[in-house]
């Protein structure tokens, strides 16, 4: 291992350590997790019952990714955590940032994965739990397999890449605006909705959903959930980790290089 990747690795494991301090507002995000997950899994059973037979997902499978969307959220949003980094680019101290002898991509990213992983691990288990817990129909089905399982969690580390890729392309773009609250706003509603957070994209339009699923917003969250709840397996499945692969490289590269323009000039107010 490199002395850069040391540095990155050790950056990566203190702010997980810290974030793992607020017990508090974690045990907040397990209830709100089981509350919020009973509302939609309520609201899609009056959906069923109505015209189950003429939607695109089995009921089972919808509570599956109702359950795991709400385990995982913190994982595969965008917009999370970072208060320190808009603080950064606001104040004007992104300038130490920059002369530190770490990259600031680098750093960044590591410090984004690293708050969202840490709620994360501390909130997915106990949700999933009460999930697997509960009776049918309001109860979550687990992958049956090893193979489906094996799947997922491969998919859901690519998604979860993509996802802090597509936070540090928001981070750049702030650099070009006085205000965040807007683009912080946009990024929220627009790639929620795209990567299947407030409805699975199956339910899409079907030219719709063909389109979505070729963009970034379909290698997030939406992969990994449908192969959890058994809609996507197979040779599918592997079809769209390959392409959430893709994603993930060419947003890296893209993010880094859109950093690089950004702060080769960086005015600082104020002092």
């Amino acid at each position: 291992m490199t002395a850069e990747l040391k540095v990155y690795f050790s950056m990566f494991r203190i702010r997980f350590n810290h974030n793992l301090q607020y017990r508090a507002a974690v045990l907040g995000a397990i209830l709100k997790g089981f509350l919020w997950s009973m509302m939609e899994i309520l609201g899609y059973l009056a959906i069923y019952r109505v015209g189950g037979d003429s939607l695109p997902m089995e009921l089972s499978r919808t509570v599956s990714y109702v359950w795991a969307h709400e385990s995982f959220f913190v994982l595969f949003s965008v917009v999370f955590g970072d208060g320190e980094i808009y603080s950064a680019i606001r104040t004007g101290e992104v300038a130490y940032d920059l002369a530190r002898p770490v990259g600031l991509y680098g750093r960044w990213f590591c410090q984004s994965a690293s708050n969202r992983l840490s709620f994360a691990l501390i909130n997915c288990m106990p949700v999933l739990i009460l999930g697997a817990l509960m009776p049918k129909p309001y109860g979550m089905t687990l992958p049956g397999s090893a193979a489906q399982a094996g799947l997922f969690l491969v998919s859901a580390l690519l998604a979860f890449g993509v996802t802090v890729a597509m936070a540090m392309l928001m981070y750049v773009s702030l650099f070009y605006f006085v205000s965040q609250r807007g683009i912080r706003i946009m990024v929220r509603v627009i790639v929620s909705f795209f990567s299947g957070g407030v409805v699975p994209l199956p339910f899409f339009p079907d030219f719709l959903r063909r389109v979505v699923e070729l963009l970034p917003f379909g290698s997030m969250q939406n992969m990994p959930l449908q192969i959890f709840c058994g809609n996507i397996g197979g040779v599918q499945a592997l079809r769209g980790i390959g392409l959430q692969v893709f994603w993930l490289c060419a947003m890296i590269f893209l993010g880094w290089f859109a950093m690089g323009r950004a702060t080769r000039k960086v005015v600082s107010f104020g002092g």
